[in-house]
């Protein structure tokens, strides 16, 4: 007897090449900021777990950013500065200025605590996540500062390779997972076509102005602030077209991260229990307990609040 395999119906739904995603409003240290990720409707790209766009806004003295000591654990924190100056303080005893066209990377690994506080009357960057793999996630914390990266041109969209490797550049940034990170911009009308891996899923978040999105061929649309495009496996070729004006985006990449992951609060982790055991040692503990204490801050610590429940995803 033979077995033939079913026909998929017209009903079967084909799954989407790519979606428009809307960013929802938060506030970080008295900074108004776009959360791009996660959403319930995307939690991840590659191992890309959190996407955050501060301004571009300027501030006063009322507006801004100061958050105070807080703990990660199972992450790395990756900071890119656009315009303005935030001054990184954590539990190591690092103390480092951030200024536009330079990358902060904070591995917390099995626990660290840091604050953040912006040293300039105007702000932009992106405050990024990524997810550790659990051959990593437990490792000592680090932190390092990447004052250059490689700048070229794509098209005519000039190019910084924040992390991984694009047109035979590499970017000094570290990754335990493969991973694309760029920032293109045009202060005129500029186009370029943008090779993608078909085995990696994709980002693209417009920071400022607007940009008209072909993916291999199939218009999307205008890409706005605000909105993230994502881009499923399976993508060749991305063309990015400006029609004059200042236009910024943030591309972001690397293949589908396999391991269930579970983010709560500023916690990386695989389960409630170890979401509940972070949030009580650094709550009862003055001195952060495995997550250490920052100095040089004059404002308090941020309390973890109570843990949900909680399930990773399958």
């Amino acid at each position: 007897m033979s077995v033939h395999p079913p026909v998929p119906s017209p009903a079967d739904p084909v799954p989407a090449r790519w979606e428009r995603l809307t960013a929802h409003l938060g506030d970080v240290g008295g900074l108004t900021i776009r959360r791009a990720l996660p959403t319930a409707r995307r939690r991840m790209i590659g191992a890309w777990c959190f996407l955050d766009h501060a301004g571009p806004a300027d501030l006063t003295p009322q507006t801004a950013m100061r958050v105070g000591p807080h703990p990660h654990t199972g992450l790395q924190t990756f900071s890119w500065m656009i315009e303005g100056e935030v001054l990184h303080r954590d539990s190591l005893g690092s103390e480092q200025m951030l200024r536009p066209g330079q990358v902060n990377l904070m591995t917390a690994g099995r626990g660290i605590s840091h604050t953040e506080e912006s040293q300039s009357d105007r702000l932009q960057l992106a405050q990024l996540w990524i997810a550790l793999p659990d051959a990593a996630r437990h490792r000592e914390p680090a932190f390092q500062h990447f004052p250059e990266l490689p700048s070229f041109s794509t098209g005519n969209f000039d190019t910084m390779l924040l992390v991984g490797e694009f047109g035979g550049h590499r970017s000094p940034v570290p990754s335990h997972t493969p991973l694309l990170g760029m920032d293109l911009s045009a202060s005129r009308a500029a186009e370029a076509a943008v090779p993608l891996r078909p085995g990696q899923e994709y980002g693209l978040m417009v920071l400022e102005g607007e940009l008209a999105v072909t993916i291999d061929g199939e218009p999307t649309g205008a890409s706005r602030p605000g909105e993230l495009l994502y881009i499923a496996p399976g993508a060749q070729e991305l063309k990015l077209l400006s029609g004059g004006g200042k236009c910024r985006a943030l591309l972001l990449g690397g293949p589908p991260f396999e391991e269930p992951v579970l983010l709560f609060w500023n916690f990386v982790g695989r389960s409630r229990e170890e979401m509940q055991a972070y949030a009580e040692e650094w709550n009862a503990r003055e001195d952060g307990g495995r997550f250490g204490a920052v100095r040089g801050f004059d404002g308090p610590r941020l309390l973890a609040p109570v843990v949900p429940p909680l399930k990773a995803p399958r």
